[in-house]
């Protein structure tokens, strides 16, 4: 009889998840997002309040790349931290969002990054584990004709030498691979509490996903990985990757007002635009 309880109990729970995943997907899908078409993509904008995104507060940037744009993805790295608006317009972007990690007191990244054949950044060791990467160092992309493509990397901390592409950016942990959301490790706070997230991710048809959730603020909460791999599958992702995220977390279109800054970077704790952080590299359009 005991048994007969607890597998009604987890019948009902996996009905009531399921059905709580079909209604967060219908009210991301049917949201009444802000859409400008530009030249080669398209800027997608949505504040979710009254917690209908996920159960919480959520405001959304998408830049997609159609599978058809002339436009391309290229990595860029400034020596010491640089505000994604800045790189932007140094390289004559069109849009740009933060990269990969990287150490805010010494600047440099700290996940593998080759830009056109130059390595720029080193998978950095754990402190008592120097053969074996760590946990957000467990996903990668390079560009083959301005499009991303993804792996998971070997465990060798630097197994991305042993690769020929031009260039390479490591983050993680990858979120979604052939379709599949993958697990995740559930005794890190980096994955179970809500912060800013940045995310580049693909479509099965070639489209091109930049996404970021703006965090750590009443007006937009941010997400967990979960939350965020979901957000990810309901916009239609077979494949992403997650990059830096907290206060790093920027977008940012050429000829928007406030400096280009569509999102809320949130490193001076006010929903504004004045809270930009300086990161080591970015992922433009161009």
């Amino acid at each position: 009889m005991h048994m007969k309880k607890v597998i009604l109990y987890s019948v009902v729970l996996l009905l009531s998840f399921s059905l709580r995943a079909q209604g967060d997907s219908l009210i991301i899908a049917n949201a009444p997002w802000q859409i400008d078409s530009l030249d080669g993509f398209v800027l997608k904008r949505m504040h979710f309040v009254n917690s209908e995104c996920l159960g919480s507060n959520q405001y959304v940037c998408i830049l997609e790349l159609p599978f058809n744009s002339p436009r391309q993805l290229a990595f860029t790295y400034e020596p010491r931290r640089t505000p994604t608006t800045v790189h932007a317009q140094r390289h004559n972007a069109f849009a740009a969002v933060n990269g990969s990690f990287f150490d805010m007191k010494y600047h440099n990244p700290i996940c593998y990054l080759r830009i056109d054949g130059k390595e720029l950044g080193e998978n950095t060791p754990q402190a008592t584990d120097s053969v074996n990467r760590k946990y957000y160092q467990y996903g990668s992309m390079t560009l083959r004709n301005g499009r991303p493509h993804f792996y998971v990397p070997e465990s060798a901390r630097m197994a991305e030498r042993l690769l020929a592409d031009s260039n390479i950016m490591t983050a993680g942990p990858l979120l979604i691979y052939h379709d599949k959301i993958l697990p995740m490790r559930m005794d890190k706070t980096f994955v179970t509490y809500r912060h800013n997230r940045t995310a580049v991710g693909t479509r099965a048809d070639g489209t091109v996903l930049l996404v970021t959730v703006d965090g750590r603020m009443k007006e937009s909460q941010g997400m967990s990985l979960m939350d965020f791999q979901l957000l990810l599958h309901y916009l239609g992702c077979t494949d992403a990757l997650n990059l830096d995220g907290g206060g790093s977390t920027t977008m940012y279109v050429k000829g928007f007002q406030h400096g280009g800054l569509v999102n809320h970077p949130s490193d001076n704790n006010k929903y504004d635009f004045n809270g930009e952080r300086g990161v080591s590299n970015c992922v433009i359009i161009k």
